[in-house]
């Protein structure tokens, strides 16, 4: 027999949010126009990098990356730290499923780390530079 007058359980449904955003040129400091797929990951993943985490209060805490107490550490915190510190801040946007191919250069102070963003769109390799001169 079927029970009568029961409730189910809520259904819910994740619906992935549109890729579709505004193509900004970091060279002319402009937006032109829009972008989509894999060229947007690759312009929010270089702004994630960009943004400092806690610094300000337009984004939530899981925005953006914490690079600014890196420099000057020993070698080995800073290969194993600047990773888990990408991953983590890349991670947060759900269009990024993997950080793979991580490798780090330090030049006294300065660290470069490259890597490839593994996306649902295709991979993208980036750079990003962490110290003075970088």
């Amino acid at each position: 027999m079927i029970p009568q007058g029961g409730i189910l359980g809520k259904v819910t449904q994740t619906v992935r949010q549109p890729g579709r955003t505004y193509r900004i040129d970091p060279g002319l400091k402009r937006i032109l126009g829009m972008v989509d797929g894999l060229e947007a990951v690759k312009q929010a993943a270089i702004k994630i990098l960009a943004t400092e985490r806690f610094e300000h209060i337009i984004y939530s805490g899981n925005y953006g990356s914490e690079f600014s107490n890196i420099p000057g550490r020993s070698p080995s915190f800073v290969q194993t730290e600047l990773n888990r510190r990408i991953r983590e801040a890349l991670l947060q946007d759900d269009r990024i499923k993997d950080i793979q191919h991580f490798e780090v250069e330090i030049n006294g102070d300065d660290i470069t780390a490259s890597f490839t963003v593994v996306s649902l769109y295709g991979n993208v390799a980036l750079t990003k530079g962490v110290g003075e001169s970088v």
